[in-house]
């Protein structure tokens, strides 16, 4: 795949992201924004696209002509009071009064319904895909902590044994610290009781190349944090998994990108799309990675599994489930183009 890449040095400096190199420029998180880059066709995965035109064509199982990587990241667990005050409100607002009571009632308890992990399952399994639920695995004192690790054994253990991936959702300074990340990684493979191998950071904080850097130190198989918060598309031009090249050093990374395409708040948080344009751009990505018999990266929030949010996912389901699309965990995906 570099070989190819390499014919052309804007597609290489695309997919290498050279731009990122050196940038004194970061948000507020430390990430390299859609805004700060000079890629303006965010919306084509030029890169793949060029790969397609010299010949590389992946094969999927049973002749499948594209894949789809679904993910979600379980930021939090809990509903906080205010929270379930307004949503009330809004029910009672809209005439919806058994809603509204229930929701009243359910203040006393922290816990968001759990069996939503069994709803995004189920939804997945009647269309024939399975996905990736990646968990924060961090202590009381560290930032973002807002759940514990152990007291959802039951339900990982669930979600591990039917088949679906448990994976690492890495805290806020993981990204940069090969030693945190390790901690967090053995930490969560305790609960699970086997080899954590997929990981996804919070809030999508990432460096080029380092982050790479650590997770390959850390014993990862694969990473799916590689796209932009605050646009949808292909961050390098790729919409294959692929070995990331540091371009300091002149190397290959032994570790596959799942560069992730679509983020549910990208979409109605940072691009504040209404449901119909955002749901016109998901398909044109959806078509424009099967053209390439590509793999388009989902994420969706466990906290997006309700209304519109959650008819969204399903329509997505649904459209790929009716393209005969590959839909699987980022595991297998990666076991898949480990050896390309």
């Amino acid at each position: 795949m570099h070989d190819i890449l390499r014919q052309d040095p804007a597609i290489w400096d695309l997919f290498t992201s050279a731009e990122e190199y050196g940038s004194r420029y970061r948000d507020k998180y430390d990430r390299f924004p859609y805004y700060l880059s000079s890629n303006r066709t965010i919306l084509k995965p030029l890169a793949s696209q060029f790969l397609h035109g010299q010949g590389y064509c992946p094969e999927y199982p049973d002749g499948q002509p594209f894949a789809v990587c679904l993910t979600h990241d379980i930021d939090g667990i809990y509903t906080s009071t205010p929270s379930k005050a307004y949503d009330s409100f809004v029910a009672f607002q809209r005439g919806e009064i058994r809603r509204s009571i229930q929701t009243a009632c359910s203040m006393r308890s922290r816990k968001l319904p759990l069996s939503n992990f069994q709803k995004i399952m189920a939804l997945e399994e009647y269309y024939g895909a399975k996905s990736s639920f990646y968990f924060k695995s961090l202590s009381p004192g560290d930032q973002d902590y807002v759940y514990d690790i152990q007291d959802l054994q039951e339900e990982i253990e669930m979600i591990d044994d039917a088949g679906w991936e448990v994976g690492l959702h890495g805290g806020h300074q993981a990204y940069c610290d090969s030693d945190q990340v390790s901690i967090e990684k053995a930490r969560l493979e305790k609960v699970v009781g086997h080899p954590v191998t997929g990981y996804r950071n919070h809030f999508l904080r990432f460096r080029v190349p380092d982050t790479w850097h650590h997770l390959e130190k850390a014993g990862f198989l694969y990473d799916t944090t590689f796209g932009y918060a605050d646009c949808v598309g292909f961050r390098n031009g790729m919409c294959y998994p692929f070995r990331p090249y540091d371009r300091a050093e002149g190397k290959e990374i032994r570790l596959v990108e799942i560069p992730l395409t679509i983020m549910d708040d990208t979409l109605y948080g940072y691009m504040k799309l209404d449901p119909g344009l955002a749901w016109e751009i998901v398909r044109h990505l959806i078509d424009t990675v099967e053209q390439c018999h590509g793999v388009i990266t989902i994420l969706w929030h466990n906290s997006f599994m309700e209304g519109e949010k959650f008819g969204l996912y399903k329509r997505i389901l649904e459209y790929c489930h009716g393209k005969d699309a590959w839909m699987t965990t980022g595991q297998e995906i990666a076991t898949a183009f480990r050896d390309t």
